[in-house]
């Protein structure tokens, strides 16, 4: 289905309270989309193609008419799909990657672009240059809890990480005071910000786009379980291995796909030491990132998928883009029970939340879903409903056409 279809359910803006999307107001009430040929220009820190900026922003708005570009140390320099390409040098070094922001900016300027829309806090430098030096329209986005995750920074003391997360939260008020426009990809990171300054705000939601999602084709499902996203303690990697021992011992011998990247290899070796004291060496399939036009296709190789988040400050606000892109998949999802995501499970009917941190509660859930085989495929088929009628990036794209158009008009 392309980015563009029209969906029955449309959304508005989100006002800073709303934890959930709900339904729109009718097309006579809405406000025009920019007109075509409006050109917007992202800044993205992200190696290689930047999931949120090319596949859920900047390829679905193209295909309403605007002229969009990304610049960042992507590695391309090619207009693939309508979206232009500039590559900038790559470091590993954070800091030097700020440093560098002039000349992100010289790239950006000469696409000439009506709003620069800057990605993450490393690129606040680069916004605050277009905007008070050339006066350009900027908008900032913020598509995870950036404070937060600095108090996961293990290279760091903990000294160190409370500092960072203050200024990480500063540089991003600042941004808020001072930038044209403030997205999020989830309303508890927009909340501290959501009444500060004139920008426009609005909460940008990491629904599946369902042109990367068809609808799936019935194929052999050579794993019971899949795991998909940052692999490490936090993310409850360690909780859903020790599930998968338990269920053995229980007699179901599952076999579990994880997918994703590690911290280090510090975190790496952690991973494999433990899959190999548990003596799960058979069962469990350890693979790295996948691209995303291959999401669909491995997630479909399972028949349920685990979201074994750990009460992590992170987890607290982040809303998991795994449920959708799971869901999009007809898979239902055993998911740990935390605020951001308990509303999209609607009462939780077949009780599909979990207490974090419960290795006992996970493989119970996991294998009353085994225990009903005609259940999974059924749950799965009303998920895969849902992310079509709700939860998906046409409706998310919307919103960010009309943001859009309010910025322009600022």
């Amino acid at each position: 289905m392309s980015s563009a279809t029209k969906i029955a359910k449309l959304e508005p803006e989100m006002s800073p309270g709303v934890i959930a999307p709900g339904p729109a107001a009718p097309d006579s009430q809405r406000e025009p989309a920019p007109r075509k040929g409006v050109k917007i220009c992202h800044l993205s820190p992200e190696n290689g193609r930047d999931n949120r900026a090319y596949v859920r922003q900047a390829l679905p708005t193209s295909s309403y008419g605007l002229s969009t570009s990304i610049v960042g140390p992507h590695g391309v320099q090619d207009s693939i799909q309508k979206v232009q390409f500039i590559p900038l040098a790559n470091s590993r070094n954070r800091a030097l990657r700020m440093l560098r922001a002039p000349k992100g900016v010289f790239r950006a300027l000469r696409q000439k672009a009506d709003i620069y829309h800057v990605h993450n806090p490393e690129n606040i430098p680069a916004g605050l240059l277009l905007k008070f030096l050339f006066r350009k329209r900027v908008v900032y986005d913020s598509r995870e809890d950036f404070p937060a995750m600095m108090l996961n920074k293990t290279y760091l003391s903990p000294g160190l990480r409370k500092l960072a997360q203050q200024a990480v939260f500063k540089a991003e008020r600042l941004a808020a005071n001072y930038f044209d426009g403030f997205v999020t990809a989830d309303a508890g990171t927009l909340r501290p910000h959501a009444k500060h300054g004139q920008s426009r705000k609005l909460v940008f939601y990491n629904l599946p786009n369902l042109q990367f999602f068809p609808k799936p084709v019935n194929r052999d499902k050579p794993f019971d379980l899949v795991y998909r996203g940052g692999l490490s303690e936090r993310a409850g990697t360690f909780v859903l291995l020790d599930a998968v021992r338990l269920l053995t011992d229980q007699g179901w011998r599952t076999n579990l796909l994880m997918f994703g990247y590690t911290d280090n290899d510090e975190v790496q070796r952690s991973i494999t030491d433990r899959i190999q004291a548990l003596q799960l060496e058979q069962q469990v399939t350890l693979a790295g990132r996948i691209p995303h036009d291959q999401m669909a296709a491995t997630l479909g190789q399972a028949r349920i998928a685990v979201s074994p988040l750990l009460d992590n400050p992170k987890f607290l606000n982040n809303i998991p883009v795994k449920v959708f892109e799971s869901w999009a998949c007809e898979l239902p999802v055993v998911s740990s029970d935390l605020p951001p995501i308990r509303p999209f499970y609607e009462r939780d009917q077949y009780h599909l939340l979990v207490k974090p941190g419960d290795p006992g509660a996970l493989a119970r859930a996991i294998a009353d879903l085994l225990d009903r085989p005609d259940d999974i495929l059924r749950i799965g088929k009303q998920c895969r409903q849902k992310v079509i009628e709700r939860y998906n990036n046409a409706i998310e794209i919307r919103k960010l056409l009309f943001f859009y158009r309010r910025v322009l008009a600022s």
